[in-house]
């Protein structure tokens, strides 16, 4: 599957960003979906996973309530709202897929990626 991340951009700290990955493919909606980030010098990081229903989802602790994963299997799309921004969170945001389904938090488990959206959070 091929996946397109936009939303990004630059907003000021107390704010909200939401992120949309569009994804092709006529079996978008059986793949468990993530969101990753990676900030200047670091490793890419888990964010959200949302399962193929999107009755489950997961989240990092540093994200946890500011953060929502969702996604519309109709749109072939999912979404990451972002509120209550921190400057932490200023990174690229990359969202994936898992062909097997299971909700993980794991980066290696993820089969497509997407380009990557940058997110600049300021102070």
């Amino acid at each position: 599957v091929q996946l397109q991340a936009s939303g990004g951009g630059l907003v000021q700290a107390g704010g909200s960003l939401r992120l949309s990955c569009a994804a092709s493919g006529r079996t978008f909606s059986r793949y468990g979906m993530g969101w990753f980030r990676q900030a200047p010098g670091k490793e890419r990081d888990f964010v959200a996973a949302i399962s193929w229903t999107g009755g489950n989802a997961y989240y990092a602790d540093s994200v946890k309530d500011r953060f929502t994963i969702s996604r519309d299997n109709a749109k072939n799309t999912v979404y990451l709202q972002m509120n209550k921004m921190k400057p932490e969170d200023t990174a690229v945001y990359y969202c994936a897929a898992d062909r097997s389904a299971v909700l993980t938090t794991l980066m290696s488990r993820y089969d497509d990626w997407g380009q990557g959206t940058l997110v600049t959070v300021s102070s």
